[in-house]
């Protein structure tokens, strides 16, 4: 399989407990969930750093907590609220800026960097673990949509290795594992609930409020991401970070909308067999899976129990209704670059109608102008390219809002 995910342990050397980690986005639901995790098990690992953007006071309590040895916020208001909150006695390293985050992802005796920034900010940071040869739990899909190539090309150089957080990818990985590769393998089938608006019509979607479109029937999520989802822009992000993850044509990546939330993902095989995981709708057991990985810990939280759960349903999703999901998987391929311009798009618009500045169906007007302004980038393109081309999107996709 043309995977730069370990499937243990032909791939990478096994890492030690307890594991030094880095969280980079501890104030978010993911960071929040995985110190949940760590809680739970501290004999496992030992919390070096912990970087939130602006939420000074999320961040003090966790430091508070964990006594990691580093922090890191992005301005120098945020690090001084946040040395005026931390306990008496505890003075750790306090790094200010953008770049605070790739220096924490790099940082030398970090084992293991979970990568759980919101948005196309993740995608440096992630870069820096890559050349550094971590191991990277990945909650930040836009890493891999933004620059898969140049992720991929410097995990091959350092052996860092992707171990994906992701409900569903992390549910791809646990189906994966112990198979021989790409010579049995079919096709991967991403599922999605369907977000709030699962079987709403077109004049309904024309009046959704913000409120309304935050409110998941299942996931407890940020705004942005919850957006996403109600979109189905979560799912198209995710169908371009799995193929990838996992090396494989936009045409092998399939999604089913299962509004449930039971079944988080299936791999076909080449002889008709479907393997899937099902559990809880509770990012706690990915994150767990990955920071863990290979050992599973016990988590203290609800079990699935099939005997009293909801029927299971399955159906295609309706991507003239939800055009978001087509856009995803026509910009993967067009080019290496049109992934850049439809997230930075994407990230414009959400935060827009977040704000009540648009309509909900605006958001896919803007990213399907966004996708036709777009000229390809040459292919082996850098870092700074795809981000100029990020920036670029941004302030186009801003003027053509007004």
């Amino acid at each position: 399989m043309k995977t730069y995910i370990s499937l243990w342990p032909t791939h990478a050397p096994e890492l030690p407990f307890p594991r030094s980690l880095a969280i980079l986005g501890s104030t978010g639901s993911i960071g929040v969930s995985a110190l949940s995790v760590v809680a739970q098990h501290p004999a496992l690992f030992r919390v070096a750093a912990l970087t939130g953007g602006k939420n000074a006071a999320r961040l003090a309590e966790q430091a508070a907590a964990f006594l990691p040895g580093v922090l890191a916020v992005l301005d120098e208001a945020a690090a001084a609220k946040l040395k005026g909150l931390l306990p008496a006695g505890y003075a750790p390293e306090i790094l200010v800026g953008p770049s605070a985050f790739e220096d924490v992802a790099a940082m030398a005796g970090v084992d293991l960097v979970l990568s759980a920034i919101v948005g196309a900010a993740g995608f440096l940071p992630t870069l820096a673990a890559a050349k550094a040869g971590k191991r990277i739990a990945l909650a930040n899909k836009e890493s891999l949509v933004l620059g898969g190539r140049l992720i991929r090309n410097a995990c091959r150089a350092s052996g860092a290795v992707i171990l994906p957080v992701d409900s569903e990818h992390n549910a791809l990985f646990q189906a994966l594992c112990g198979h021989n590769g790409d010579e049995d393998l079919a096709r991967l089938i991403l599922t999605a609930s369907g977000g709030p608006f699962h079987g709403r019509d077109a004049a309904f979607l024309a009046a959704v409020t913000p409120a309304q479109a935050l409110k998941h029937p299942n996931w407890s999520m940020g705004a942005k991401i919850s957006i996403d989802s109600a979109t189905l822009m979560n799912k198209g992000l995710e169908v371009i970070e799995a193929c990838h993850l996992y090396g494989l044509p936009v045409s092998r990546v399939d999604v089913l909308v299962h509004p449930q939330s039971i079944v988080h993902s299936l791999v076909e095989y080449v002889d008709g067999s479907q393997l899937a995981h099902l559990g809880v709708p509770d990012m706690r057991i990915p994150i767990a899976h990955s920071l863990c990985f290979p050992r599973r810990v016990a988590l203290a939280m609800p079990r699935l129990d099939l005997a009293n759960a909801p029927n299971l349903t399955f159906e295609a999703p309706d991507e003239i209704l939800f055009p978001c999901l087509g856009l995803a998987k026509a910009a993967f391929a067009a080019s290496h670059s049109h992934p850049v311009a439809l997230n930075a798009a994407n990230e414009v618009a959400v935060d827009l109608f977040l704000k009540g500045r648009i309509r909900f169906l605006d958001i896919p007007r803007l990213i399907e102008a966004a996708l036709a302004r777009h000229a390809a980038l040459p292919e082996h393109c850098g870092a700074a390219e795809l981000i100029n081309a990020d920036a670029d999107t941004r302030r186009e996709t801003l003027a053509a809002a007004d």
